[in-house]
């Protein structure tokens, strides 16, 4: 894994299917699965989902918390 891939999962959307346009990280665990039984997509997407998959399956979701916070810009600032 590269640690480039976190900060992907947060910025990156779903390109097709169901949930297209959602960002990857935004996915739910459901449908992660679905596609850990069923096969991954070749390619950055398919790489993208598995980690993905991973850390919702291992419950490491708020781990992409921060990256949420850097990757969205802040509503509250007055410049």
């Amino acid at each position: 894994m590269n640690p480039e891939d976190l900060l992907l999962l947060t910025t990156r959307v779903m390109p097709y299917g169901k949930y297209k346009g959602r960002l990857i990280a935004d996915l739910p665990g459901h449908y992660l699965n679905w596609f850990a039984r069923d096969g991954f997509p070749k390619g950055e997407i398919g790489r993208l989902l598995m980690l993905m998959q991973e850390i919702d399956h291992n419950g490491l979701s708020a781990l992409l918390t921060p990256l949420r916070q850097v990757t969205r810009p802040d509503m509250s600032r007055s410049d």
